[in-house]
């Protein structure tokens, strides 16, 4: 049984290898019968693609032909060209330097009208000159006789016009965004202003809008002046740079942003100083009312308690029967006492008076320090930067000298009242021993 299977086996795998062969044989036929059959189509297409191959050509040499007619054509045009312009610039003669003047002309003037309050009100003259100077510098366009006449005009009417003050409504942009149609007042060239404040004109964009922020309030006084005024003459504060003074002025600090670059030093400054010019004033206010209640116990015979004076003179009834020697210390006892009541706070007010340009110098000090690290950190480039540290740091010292100045001089004028108050009470006082001294002579 073993060897009937094996003799099956091996009949089975020539059976498979005579089907593989002849698979093999049916494929190799029909790939031959493919490959005649794509010979064949190629051979009917060759006509065809040698008369497209001709066609290609022909239009090549055509093409080629035409070329060289063209750049014929292109040499005889330059020749001609050249011809031409040199006889255009023999028949201009003088003229073109008066082409090439307009031209710069027009160049200019559309600079300076661009930027004109003058367009704000008569727009459109910029985009002419423009264009007049654009297309006589990129063509051989000849200006006009009314072109050049309107440059004329045009360069009149700005002399016209810088001379008058007028009205005109035109649209303006607030502070807040908002486009609103306002009557607005022009200057000559000068300025422009509306609700009492002062406008700015973009020429870029003829865009007419209010300044984001307005210069000092004397200068905006002067503009609602002019606005509500009918013909009259008033002060106003112009700009005849066209907007560059301005513009200085409106970047100016206040003097609430100054003493804000001070930060805390300055509001200590402030803060101490306050205090200190309140306590001198209200020193000043007790000093005077005691001057006053002094010299009206000079011209009194009753003495009072209510008055230095009158205090210390009592003594001399306190002790009718003491020698001289006693009642002169009794009456220096007294003056001491009083002393110190007339000069109450005082030294309060001179050490602030010391202390508030100290304090400036720190804060100037420690401004300088943070400047010196900005520009070790970021350079010089831009010397703003270094300014305004400079600026901030110096303001604490501007700060101190403010408090300082005033409460010096509240000083010494305090001072000043309280010693001839004390030289009042010392002189009644030698005058009261004096007296006692006569009195105990006679007796004697």
């Amino acid at each position: 049984m073993t060897l009937s299977f094996a003799v099956n086996a091996q009949s089975d795998t020539a059976l498979d290898l005579d089907a593989l062969l002849k698979q093999l044989e049916e494929g190799k036929f029909a790939q031959s019968e493919q490959n005649k059959a794509r010979e064949q189509d190629f051979i009917n297409q060759r006509a065809q693609q040698d008369q497209i191959l001709r066609d290609i050509r022909k239009q090549r040499d055509d093409q080629l032909a035409l070329s060289e007619r063209l750049e014929t054509q292109f040499e005889e045009n330059e020749f001609k060209i050249s011809d031409l312009n040199g006889a255009l610039d023999n028949r201009l003669g003088s003229l073109k330097e008066l082409f090439g003047v307009l031209q710069q002309v027009a160049g200019d003037t559309k600079n300076k009208f661009a930027n004109s309050y003058i367009s704000a009100q008569i727009p459109g003259r910029a985009e002419f000159l423009d264009n007049m100077a654009q297309s006589m510098g990129t063509s051989t366009k000849l200006a006009s006789i009314a072109e050049i006449e309107r440059v004329w005009f045009e360069i009149q009417r700005e002399m016209t016009e810088s001379g008058k003050v007028t009205r005109f409504n035109t649209d303006v942009v607030e502070a807040g965004g908002q486009k609103v149609n306002k009557e607005v007042v022009r200057v000559g060239t000068f300025g422009l202003v509306a609700d009492g404040k002062y406008l700015q004109y973009e020429g870029a964009t003829g865009v007419v809008s209010e300044l984001l922020r307005l210069p000092a309030a004397r200068f905006v006084n002067s503009t609602a002046e002019l606005q509500a005024s009918d013909g009259d003459l008033v002060s106003f504060g112009l700009d005849p740079t066209g907007g560059s003074i301005l513009g200085l002025l409106v970047q100016a600090p206040s003097l609430e942003e100054r003493i804000h670059q001070g930060e805390l030093v300055g509001y200590i400054i402030i803060a101490v100083g306050a205090v200190g010019i309140v306590v001198a004033f209200w020193r000043f206010i007790v000093l005077t009312l005691v001057t006053g209640s002094v010299n009206r116990q000079l011209k009194s015979e009753t003495l009072s308690d209510k008055n230095p004076l009158g205090r210390v003179l009592k003594v001399k009834e306190k002790y009718p029967n003491v020698d001289t020697e006693a009642l002169e210390l009794h009456l220096t006892e007294a003056i001491l006492g009083e002393v110190p009541k007339l000069g109450r706070w005082l030294t309060l007010v001179k050490m602030i008076s010391v202390v508030a340009p100290l304090g400036g110098l720190l804060g100037t000090v420690t401004g300088m320090i943070v400047t010196f690290q900005q520009i070790t950190l970021f350079g010089t480039g831009d010397p703003k930067i270094m300014a305004g540290g400079i600026s901030s740091a110096l303001m604490t010292t501007v700060l101190g000298l403010v408090v300082a100045i005033p409460t010096t001089l509240l000083y010494a004028l305090l001072s000043t009242q309280s010693k001839n108050v004390v030289m009042i009470l010392q002189e009644q006082a030698a005058g009261v021993i004096a007296e006692r001294a006569e009195k105990q002579e006679d007796k004697a």
